[in-house]
């Protein structure tokens, strides 16, 4: 059952749901080195994060371009944007916040940015342990995402599967999401708190799998990095809001 949520709309058909402080076991034991240790993470602020990724449409709007690669057809504007990289994300950022520098969302001033990892596993899981937050069965994947097996080679309007019990939708393939953390091969060096990851690396964090990744990809704990210059068509984002 989807929580009901302290939530605003911005200009281009988003809604931001308030995620709250709070603790979670990030990482898997079961799964690959890099999500190991298994550890707890504090959540100490609360964030409001995008119940979607980031369309071409809102893309658009901001940056007067359309870098992506699926843009056939009507409803193309509701497709997640991608081919955006780790940096042309900063600079969509950079836009945005000095376009919205005054505007309050729900009485309070505040800015965008990208979520951290601990963040995105936070919100991904929704006080749930399993693979997903709906479960452990691959079966059930279907109904909540699009991944190899079901996308059509393609990635398609945001919104249409199922939502975790928080509310946030598109989290398990569709596209890859850039979160703001530097990669680290594993969680030996993570200090258990809300804040990313800097490191000297180029390389970025990305979650959730893509339309062309298989399951196991788009499980809460599956990591993904690339060059944070890298453009590709299975890798976009979504949206913090910040309250300051």
């Amino acid at each position: 059952m989807t929580e009901n949520r302290p939530s605003f709309d911005d200009d281009f058909g988003g809604r931001y749901l308030l995620v709250e402080p709070g603790t979670f076991l990030m990482g898997d034991e079961k799964g690959t080195r890099s999500e190991q240790p298994a550890h707890q993470v504090t959540i100490s602020e609360p964030f409001f994060c995008g119940e979607r990724p980031v369309t071409q449409a809102h893309w658009q709007s901001v940056m007067s371009s359309n870098p992506s690669a699926f843009t056939d057809g009507w409803a193309a504007g509701l497709r997640p944007v991608e081919q955006v990289s780790w940096l042309d994300v900063q600079e969509f950022l950079s836009v945005l916040n000095q376009r919205d520098n005054d505007v309050e969302h729900l009485g309070v001033m505040g800015f965008w940015r990208l979520p951290t990892e601990a963040e995105w596993e936070y919100l991904a899981r929704a006080n749930t342990s399993t693979r997903w937050a709906f479960g452990d069965r691959d079966a059930d994947l279907n109904d909540y995402g699009w991944h190899a097996g079901n996308s059509g080679a393609s990635t398609r309007e945001v919104g249409q599967k199922k939502s975790n019990p928080w509310g946030f939708l598109d989290l398990h393939g569709q596209v890859s999401e850039w979160c703001e953390d530097t990669f680290e091969s594993n969680y030996e060096r993570h200090e258990g708190i809300q804040t990313s990851m800097k490191g000297s690396s180029e390389r970025r964090v990305h979650r959730g799998g893509s339309w062309f990744t298989e399951s196991d990809s788009t499980r809460c704990a599956s990591r993904g990095s690339a060059i944070e210059s890298l453009r590709s068509d299975g890798i976009g984002f979504r949206l913090v809001w910040q309250p300051l």
